[in-house]
């Protein structure tokens, strides 16, 4: 296949310039003072930057500003354990001054509220130490408002004490019950074992009165390591640069030097962990995906949307890395090949869980495409086609891409006779956009597949100019609500063209925004060389749009037949996060729609009647009915 490419070292030379002229305005507009520090010059071109080079670009003024502050507040104390309510009113002075302090070259909004954060935290560290002093009673009736989305902000100092006796208490009962399944268990083994005549395993015989003295250590010993685990300068610096850019777009993000180096280190495609992929949010560290053939993939129970609330190396006491960066999260989460991590995650569900997990090397080849032959009783042969991710050799070496592999996977199910190929895209979250329009012409011959629109309004059309079709049997594309970007734009043009059948959850995520990466290093005037290394910026730069002219952005791509999902319970996708850019329209391609198209009407029928007779289907909307139920009473 040869689709039409972008220009993409043109774009990041653009990009590179413009940073470099916003870097070099912010050092000539600082006069006659003393060099900027590493805060100034990062959050000054950062916001100079992306002013001028964004998809977006947003004036520097006091909307600005508003957006800045509220997205910092916001996750500056996500859980409101640890500001009053006046602490916040005492920073709204800040609320409209953040633009005049970025042209100031000053960060006193940032300075301000992590001084006050880290005081009310060492009040906080105080209070714990008193309350877990003293045994708690279990025989109150109280409840404990944990959805922090709910919670407000404590108006004095005595609410603030009731909300932590609550909080410690129930951390303390959580401990206990634990100690009192792992003495059942062990009361189990012992018979078991007396049964067998076999010698009795021996173990502490504890009161329920000495559980609850060792669980309130437990407690104190972890929220020690908390209150010890305060983020540094750096850290710091990072959240804030990372909230200044997630205020343009939820994929417009900082990038710390460490972020940068784990970052490329992804992109090799092997090494020592779980084969968790992280993001920070609101305080909390997710799981963003799973690399494919991982310790976590193999393992099963680890999934994309856990929030991981704490981790333990083997059988040591797990340390909470709530409120940490997710690069400092994974580097206790990763580890030699062989070693044991246990992580303690909450579910979607609100459900806690812990997870054990053995490193192991990520095997590259895993998250390649693959396909496979499978036989119905009545002796029809179907294709499987998985693709995890639309991967390429971004380099120019030589390596391996999606498109060239799902061609070679395709004419293997050929030669087998397949009758169809479903094409399994759930979970895949996107990745080379070349690969996706070149994916989409295996399935059709020559033709526009997505347009490209820049900030300016300059539209391309990239197109797929080999006629030859790889494939043309009956298609099944497999989406789910995790199908972001590339995923959306191969199945958008398969729907486009009536090609095939789009099925999965109602819609795929949303995600219809192109990316470039730019080194804030290689933007940096020589007399500020000092301050390297600054890191870099993952901005927004373009949109794509389907051949009708029509957005994935914000709606995604609908699915033709939608079947019933565990996770379809859930906010998720682009318009669950924070100021996302908004779905729009532009002129449609001339494209012609594919000679043998599906019959939906009759299909679509035909799979709600398999639905309705299937046992395990509406086992699974019966459980969906219970988790939302159990989501909204949360």
């Amino acid at each position: 296949m040869a689709p039409t490419r972008l220009k993409i070292s043109s774009y990041a030379g653009l990009a590179t310039a413009l940073f470099g002229l916003a870097s070099y305005r912010f050092y000539e507009g600082q006069g006659a003072q003393d060099p900027p520090g590493k805060a100034q010059v990062v959050v000054g071109t950062v916001v100079q930057g992306l002013s001028q080079a964004h998809y977006q670009p947003q004036r520097i003024d006091d909307a600005f500003s508003k957006r800045v502050f509220d997205l910092a507040l916001k996750r500056l104390d996500y859980r409101k354990k640890y500001l009053l309510q006046a602490d916040v009113t005492q920073l709204l002075k800040y609320q409209t001054d953040i633009d005049d302090e970025t042209k100031r070259g000053t960060t006193e909004f940032l300075d301000a509220s992590t001084r006050l954060l880290a005081g009310r935290t060492k009040q906080v560290q105080t209070l714990t130490r008193e309350l877990l002093a003293q045994p708690f009673a279990f025989d109150a009736d109280e409840t404990l408002q944990t959805d922090f989305e709910k919670a407000t902000f404590p108006l004095s100092a005595a609410d603030q004490r009731e909300q932590w006796r609550k909080l410690l208490k129930y951390e303390t009962l959580v401990r206990v019950a634990d100690m009192l399944d792992e003495q059942d268990k062990l009361h189990d083994r012992a018979r078991v074992a007396s049964l067998r005549h076999a010698p009795v395993p021996a173990g502490p015989e504890r009161t329920l009165a000495q559980m609850e003295v060792e669980a309130r250590r437990r407690v104190l010993a972890y929220y020690e390591e908390q209150f010890a685990d305060q983020p540094d300068a750096n850290e710091v610096l990072a959240n804030y640069a990372n909230v200044i850019a997630n205020t343009y777009d939820p994929h417009t993000t900082y990038l710390a030097p460490q972020q940068k180096e784990d970052f490329d280190f992804q992109l090799t495609g092997r090494m020592d962990g779980i084969g968790a992929l992280l993001r920070e949010k609101d305080g909390l560290i997710y799981v963003e995906d799973i690399v494919p053939g991982s310790a976590s993939y193999r393992q099963g129970q680890l999934k994309k949307g856990d929030a991981i609330l704490r981790v333990a190396q083997g059988t040591a006491e797990p340390v909470s890395i709530e409120g940490w960066h997710s690069s400092k999260a994974a580097t206790i989460i990763k580890g030699k090949k062989g070693t044991e991590v246990r992580l303690t995650v909450r579910k979607p569900d609100g459900s806690t869980k812990v997870i054990p997990l053995v490193r192991d090397v990520v095997v590259n080849e895993e998250t390649y495409a693959q396909s496979a032959v499978i036989t119905d009783p009545s002796g029809v042969k179907l294709g499987y086609l998985r693709l995890p991710v639309f991967y390429a050799d971004f380099t120019g070496a030589g390596g391996r891409s999606a498109a060239d592999d799902v061609r070679k996977e395709l004419a293997k199910l050929t030669a087998e006779g397949v009758q169809g190929v479903v094409f399994d895209l759930r979970e895949n979250g996107g990745g080379s956009l070349s690969d996706a329009v070149a994916m989409a012409g295996l399935f059709m011959p020559t033709g526009p597949m997505v347009q490209v629109q820049d900030s300016r309004g300059v539209t391309q059309v990239l197109l797929d100019k080999d006629p030859r079709v790889q494939y043309s049997g009956p298609l099944v594309v497999l989406v789910n609500k995790h199908s972001a970007s590339a995923s959306e734009i191969l199945a958008a043009a398969i729907q486009d063209y009536k090609r095939g059948l789009i099925v999965g959850t109602t819609s795929t995520y949303g995600k219809g925004t192109v990316q470039r990466i730019v080194d804030l290093d290689a933007a940096l005037p020589a007399g500020l060389s000092a301050l390297k290394p600054l890191g870099s910026l993952k901005f927004t730069m373009q949109k794509f749009y389907r051949v009708t002219g029509s957005s994935t952005q914000f709606k995604g791509v609908a699915s033709d037949i939608v079947l019933p999902d565990v996770a379809s319970y859930l906010d998720e996708g682009e318009r669950e996060n924070d100021y996302p850019l908004k779905w729009d329209e532009i002129k449609p391609a001339n494209f012609a729609p594919w000679d043998h198209q599906p019959n939906y009407a009759k299909l679509e029928a035909s799979s709600k009647a398999r639905v309705a007779a299937s046992p395990s289907f509406q086992q699974m909307k019966a459980l969906v009915q219970r988790l939302r139920q159990r989501q909204q009473e949360t």
